[in-house]
């Protein structure tokens, strides 16, 4: 092999390591940086590579490092058949994140849903109509008080009313929204009701694939993009007989409320943004421009934009509802739910859009038993001791943040006390100090690998600029410089820290509080509702639940809003 022929490998091998993260810490990515295009890597550059690196091989262990790399062919992998796979954003992993700790027993036995009884008059106003819950909704609907075509055309003309304000929608769904309107009072005057969803207008998240409507995913470089592909959760509510009206905002490639239509605007104060990813479904919610809508959450981009505009939303446990469709951020910590008015809305939906598909094989078929009688004084609840027992000090230099803190602590502190007078006993917990941080770096390093491809192009550079200002083109590059060593130690790291809270929540069906770092990582339920104010912006309730319990904290939250009001506020629009 000549010259030539041997450096160019030596530059693939190294260029190949940097690509698919092979090796420890950053070291070929460092490698990679100090050697550039020199024809052959010397003693001298790997020791500078490994103190970029923060490693402290021995000169004789560098000088076995150097035989292998200067070796005719190298051992890195094939660089130029992994990018001619072209790989896209939609094909899976062949590894599969469980966040079920070895030895657990999960229910099997899957009963009737037992709903909550609803009495519901045809209200005197299309906005009080339009406030409604999805429970009373679904009565006037079954009832044939109110056609889904009616629902259908006040929602339509609320979201183009407000949108400009507001700047949650994406698409509007028009036409098919109104074929399938005229479909569901077809259907219903024939007395074919198809259930609770039936036609009750929903929006989508705009990362969900729906064909012939664009899918834009927030982000500028796929504003034009359509996908022949329909989504498994548009496909479940299709076939629940829900009716689409909207796809609706979010933060550019699932990060924040900038998207390239601009800022998605929190209704309660229009001033401030809807919070993200999940910002449009929150604010469309919110402010009665849908029925109920359907979020993502990677990291908090259901149960932020549900604190921020005042909705109740449920975060399932990972691995409950198929995200085929659906744009990849994180294969092992995307999950899907519902965005909605009130705790047993959100029942109903996710009941609709749970359970295995045949295209996402992280979905486990277990049962979702929702019982709006039970008595939550049979639950084994929790609270964290750290949002609502501790004393939460001045701070001279930030005290409206202070000022915040504590009003946030004290509606949790009057929401514990309804909650006790309901029959619950709550006991105090205190988690465990877990290393979730160092392990945070698995998101950016997934995220990284489902946008390769228009990373190395730089199709995504003009992200970065207003309205989007997304970080993600510099994360993705970085991520790159993540070794698949300590990606996959992070992930052994993650099972200790999964089994940790297991052992630490014992018996406890559900803990009255959230730690979304931690449970984003472990694959935990939780679900946000609102229980009061601030400065006239909506403070938040939250529960968290065991694996799969999403029954559980459900329940506990329907228990309170039947006793409180907080979620039947309107924003003043």
């Amino acid at each position: 092999m000549d010259d030539r022929k041997l450096a160019l490998n030596r530059r693939r091998f190294l260029a190949g390591l940097s690509a698919a993260g092979v090796g420890s810490a950053v070291f070929p990515g460092a490698l990679l940086a100090v050697a550039q295009d020199a024809d052959e890597i010397t003693i001298e550059m790997l020791e500078a590579a490994q103190r970029i690196a923060g490693l402290r091989f021995s000169r004789d262990e560098l000088q076995r490092i150097l035989e292998r790399i200067n070796r005719p062919g190298g051992s890195g992998p094939d660089l130029e058949t992994l990018r001619a796979a072209n790989l896209g954003n939609s094909t899976p992993l062949a590894l599969v994140f469980n966040p079920v700790p070895p030895g657990t027993v999960l229910p099997v036995e899957q009963q009737s849903m037992r709903r909550a009884p609803v009495a519901v008059a045809m209200p005197t106003s299309d906005e009080a109509l339009a406030y409604l819950p999805v429970t009373h909704l679904a009565k006037l609907v079954e009832t044939r008080q109110v056609k889904p075509s009616e629902l259908t055309a006040l929602y339509l003309a609320r979201l183009k009313r407000y949108d400009p304000a507001l700047h949650c929608v994406v698409s509007y769904t028009e036409e098919l929204a109104l074929r399938q309107a005229r479909r569901a009072d077809e259907e219903i005057m024939a007395g074919n009701y198809r259930g609770p969803l039936h036609g009750i207008p929903w929006g989508a998240k705009d990362l969900f694939a729906v064909r012939g409507t664009r899918t834009t995913w927030g982000a500028s470089p796929y504003r034009d993009q359509s996908i022949d592909v329909d989504a498994t959760i548009y496909s479940r509510l299709t076939e629940a007989g829900a009716i689409l009206v909207a796809k609706l905002s979010m933060g550019a490639l699932a990060s924040g409320d900038r998207w390239f239509g601009g800022r998605t605007r929190n209704p309660w104060n229009p001033d401030q943004g809807a919070s993200g990813s999940s910002a449009g479904p929150g604010a469309a919610t919110a402010a009665g421009l849908v029925g109920f809508a359907i979020g993502t959450e990677t990291r908090g981009s259901i149960i932020s934009p549900s604190t921020r505009n005042g909705v109740t939303g449920l975060r399932p446990t990972f691995g409950r509802v198929s995200r085929y469709g659906a744009m990849t951020l994180a294969w092992s910590m995307d999950k899907i739910g519902p965005m909605c008015r009130a705790a047993e809305d959100c029942a109903l939906v996710f009941d609709a859009i749970r359970g295995p598909d045949g295209h996402d094989n992280t979905v486990t078929d277990l049962p979702f038993n929702w019982d709006a009688t039970l008595d939550i004084a049979q639950l084994k609840i929790g609270y964290l001791r750290a949002g609502i027992e501790d004393e939460i000090e001045d701070d001279p230099q930030s005290p409206q943040r202070v000022a915040g803190l504590r009003r946030i602590q004290a509606n949790n502190r009057t929401a514990l006390d309804v909650l006790r007078r309901l029959g619950v006993r709550p006991v105090a917990l205190d988690l465990p100090e877990l290393p979730s941080g160092a392990i945070s770096f698995i998101l950016g390093t997934e995220a990284a690998a489902a946008f390769d491809g228009p990373t190395l192009n730089a199709e995504l550079d003009g992200m970065r600029p207003l309205p989007e200002q997304s970080r993600w083109p510099d994360s993705f590059r970085a991520s790159r410089f993540v070794s698949a060593v300590d990606y996959l130690q992070a992930n052994r790291l993650r099972m200790r820290i999964i089994e940790e809270v297991h052992e630490a929540l014992g018996d406890l069906d559900l803990f009255i509080g959230s730690s979304l770092s931690l449970t984003n990582l472990t694959g935990h339920p939780e679900i946000s509702l609102p229980n009061g104010f601030h400065q006239g912006a909506p403070t938040s309730l939250r529960f968290t639940g065991k694996l799969f319990g999403e029954a559980e904290i459900l329940r506990l939250a329907h228990a309170y809003q039947a006793v409180t009001s907080h979620h039947l506020q309107r924003p003043p629009l």
